[in-house]
């Protein structure tokens, strides 16, 4: 192919030349695919958002996976690309401080460095002391603390991208400049057809790499994908005096609480970027322009005005300055803030990578990621939190833009364990919502429904209380607990994800795609998991057989277009058809030793194990309802699901709350899910993820391997392995009264971290902090001592091998209310 002839075919075709599609141009050079891909861009490589970044990196982050890949990037930064490819990156390894006022903001930062410590991190703790050595220009009034990682640094945005578009090249990637696409359709023969000024390629997979105009491209498409451009401030001041003889870069300094953003130097000037609290501002709300480019608009100082006067107090040096450069651009900002990277809703082979709001920061590990989910069919990294199919069609453009705004004045704010962001809701609530915040439900929202977390009663206000340490949600939590335990207890399980799939090839079709064995008689049911071919986990389910041809899915509420997706794009001649429930139907869950008396006074049907066995099914008839109810919990106690249409979901909640009073019945929600499924040592979502295969995640009692599935040979593979990376270990933790820990902390066996917890919540019915954690084989034999990292110090913990519990699941199989 000469230089001027324009491609019609390729493999790949990425539309975008920003830090994130030149990073996947990049990496899926390094996976095998460079000679074979595309890269198009409207304008000049870095000219939407990525030119004007401040570019600044750091480890301090309390996410285990972002962490990951935070790492990845400095390394990438720092050394790595300039050596590969021979393009300067101008890497500043100046370290940062992150800086603390309150105590709230120090366990944050506590915890921040127990995931560190997991991730072997160079990362410290250290007092005003330390940072004024460090950095003595900076006001430490009020400052307790800060976190010092002195790997840091920052980068010039547009030389890491062109650093990036080289090693592309250099793997074959073809890179075309001023050449907009104008239309991305699907081929009836699934490929994409994207058509540009200067013709049109066909591909097997396209990127959205849009930046800005993403939203925009995926309309084209067809596609929802659900983000806001608002813009961001910082300003350069004129060179400033004390920096001339500086012999070494002052760390970079974020102040969340008093600046809400960083200041750091800018060669001998000062630079202060601000993320204001209110008045943020939203642009290109229908349309970004296609002319822009290099776009900044006018500083709108009356918007940063009181943040830019707390950064001159702060860097009181930068008080008599002027400002040399205003820098105020738009960034996209999806509605929780996270980047939408993976597979579009809903078609096959479309991919998002945009709407990344710290793409120099980020961009370079997630579109590695990006680049294996694409070539391997999944990432070596949890990419739950990024997946576009998180939102569903509720994400409407009105809403988009509320939530664009909150998301902007959180980016500096403490991120609390189970922050919830209340704006724009509620969007879909329950048939019981109202009824059940009259009984003091705290909400969050999973995948747009309104779900409760816990009842707020004793004088305990109704709202959400944020702490890294126990609130007194701890209490109210442990109430509901008892009530499961010890009388009954029912929730709102409408979330869940409810799917049918029928015909006369539905059993064909499933059989295919789980690696279980399928329920063999009508009312079966089955835990299972579906895989990706590396044999890496999509998902966990629940199938229950209604009759030969008609099957009723049930999983976690995030899940639901993961769900649909994996089972359209997997489905070969079979007749079978795939119907969502979710949003029609309304689903309760009953559970504790009191739970069938309560369900037997409101029906007619045979509960007793003789007629309404454990792990089965049965449509049976609820205050005058035809209700389907299962026979299985969550909170390993005697209980029932029951899934019904919206219209009887009232009915049938009044009747059961009143036939329950008489045995003590209690509202419970979420938080006291969790903990009762930790007891039971149940795995959840937070263990089940794409990093990891059956083996490995500990579930192969709920796998096949003598039968054909998506991912078999795989899983064959890695339960032959003697040297699996890691295995999902259940872990008790001592407890100390104030904080309980959360996810992510380092785990130690003598003194050398083995591996990090993936779940941890306290078990109210045993005393104990329970924990899934995944450990290096040799740590994970029952007994075996161990020390976790929670709030940054060492608690002892001990490997479980049973659930701590009713270890041998007698109280759900029970006939009695013994």
């Amino acid at each position: 192919m000469s230089q001027k002839e324009f491609p019609t075919h390729a493999r790949v075709v990425i539309v975008g030349g920003g830090v994130m599609g030149c990073g996947l141009a990049y990496h899926l050079g390094h996976e095998g695919w460079g000679a074979d891909t595309v890269l198009l861009e409207k304008a000049e490589l870095t000219s939407g958002s990525t030119w004007h970044a401040a570019g600044q990196i750091t480890h301090s982050t309390s996410s285990y996976g972002l962490g990951r890949m935070v790492d990845y990037n400095i390394g990438l930064y720092s050394k790595v690309l300039e050596e590969e490819t021979g393009q300067a990156v101008t890497w500043h390894g100046c370290g940062s401080f992150r800086l603390a006022y309150t105590e709230d903001e120090m366990d944050w930062l506590r915890h921040t460095l127990s995931v560190g410590r997991a991730l072997g991190f160079n990362i410290e703790l250290v007092g005003p002391e330390f940072i004024a050595r460090k950095h003595p220009f900076y006001n430490l009034d009020g400052v307790l603390g800060a976190l010092y990682t002195p790997d840091d640094g920052h980068v010039d945005p547009s030389n890491v991208t062109m650093a990036m578009a080289a090693g592309a090249r250099q793997k074959g990637v073809r890179i075309i400049r001023r050449c907009r696409a104008n239309n991305i359709t699907q081929l009836p023969s699934g490929e994409w057809l994207v058509e540009t000024e200067q013709g049109a390629i066909t591909c097997e997979h396209v990127v959205n790499a849009g930046g800005t105009y993403a939203r925009q491209m995926g309309e084209w498409s067809g596609l929802q994908l659900p983000m806001t451009s608002m813009t961001h401030h910082y300003l350069v001041t004129e060179e400033v005096p004390e920096f001339k003889d500086l012999d070494v870069e002052l760390p970079v300094v974020r102040d969340d609480r008093m600046v809400s953003g960083y200041i750091r130097m800018e060669q001998k000037k000062g630079l202060i970027g601000i993320y204001e609290k209110e008045n943020s501002n939203s642009v290109w709300e229908d349309h970004c322009p296609w002319e822009a480019e290099n776009e900044l608009f006018q500083a709108d100082y009356d918007r940063i005005m009181p943040w830019l006067e707390n950064a001159m107090e702060r860097m009181p040096i930068f008080a008599e300055l002027g400002i040399t450069r205003e820098v105020h651009g738009a960034i996209s900002h999806p509605p929780d803030g996270n980047p939408m990277v993976g597979p579009a809703p809903g078609v096959k082979n479309y991919w998002c990578c945009c709407g990344t709001q710290i793409g120099i920061g980020w961009g370079p590990g997630l579109t590695r990621e990006l680049a294996r989910w694409m070539v391997h069919g999944a990432a070596d990294i949890n990419m739950r939190d990024y997946d576009p199919r998180r939102f569903g069609s509720y994400a409407t453009k009105d809403w988009q833009v509320i939530k664009a705004h909150e998301d902007y004045k959180l980016r500096h704010e403490i991120p609390f364990p189970h922050f919830n962001r209340l704006m724009g809701r509620p969007i879909k609530p329950s048939p019981l919502y109202d009824l059940l915040k009259d009984k003091g439900a705290v909400y969050e929202e999973v995948y747009g429904f309104e779900r409760p977390r816990w009842f707020a009663r004793g004088g305990v206000e109704q709202r959400d209380h944020y702490s890294f340490r126990r609130t007194p949600v701890f209490d109210m939590v442990a109430e509901e607990c008892r009530a499961v335990r010890e009388r009954v207890g029912i929730m709102d399980v409408t979330a869940f994800t409810k799917v049918e799939v029928s015909g006369p090839d539905a059993h064909a079709l499933l059989d295919r795609l789980v690696a279980n064995r399928m329920p063999q008689k009508d009312g079966g049911i089955i835990l299972t998991h579906m895989l990706n071919r590396r044999g890496r986990i999509e998902l966990e389910c629940t199938i229950v057989r209604m009759a030969a041809d008609r099957y009723y899915l049930v999983c976690a509420a995030f899940f639901e277009q993961r769900l649909l997706d994996h089972l359209a794009q997997n489905k070969g001649d079979e007749d079978a058809t795939v119907t969502a429930l979710s949003s029609d139907w309304s689903a309760l869950s009953l559970n504790g030793p009191r739970s069938r008396d309560v369900l037997a006074a409101c029906t007619d049907a045979d509960l007793s194990n003789a007629g309404f066995r454990w792990l089965s099914a049965q449509e049976i008839s609820v205050a005058g309802h035809k209700v389907w109810s299962f026979r299985m919990s969550y909170a390993g106690e005697l209980g029932w699901e029951l899934h019904m249409p919206n219209a009887a979901c009232l009915d049938v909640y009044t009747a059961l709350w009143s036939a329950g009073e008489a045995h003590g019945i209690a509202n419970y929600g979420s938080f006291a899910m969790n903990a009762l499924r930790m007891e039971k040592a149940f795995p959840g979502a937070g263990e089940l993820t794409n990093e990891v295969t059956l083996p490995e995640a500990n579930v192969m009692r709920f796998t096949r391997l003598d039968k054909s599935y998506l991912g078999v040979e795989a899983t064959r593979a890695s339960a032959e392995r003697v040297d699996l990376p890691w295995i999902c270990t259940y872990l008790e933790i001592e407890p100390d009264g104030i904080e309980d820990g959360h996810g992510g902390e380092a785990v130690k066996l003598d003194g050398k971290v083995v591996g990090a917890t993936a779940s941890v919540a306290y078990g109210h019915t045993v005393g104990k902090i329970l924990a899934f954690a995944y450990l290096k084989p040799h740590a994970t034999t029952p007994g075996t001592a161990l020390e976790v990292l929670i709030a940054g110090k060492p608690r002892a913990a001990r490997v479980l091998g049973a659930p701590a519990y009713d270890p041998d699941s007698l109280r759900p199989r029970t006939d009695s209310a013994a």
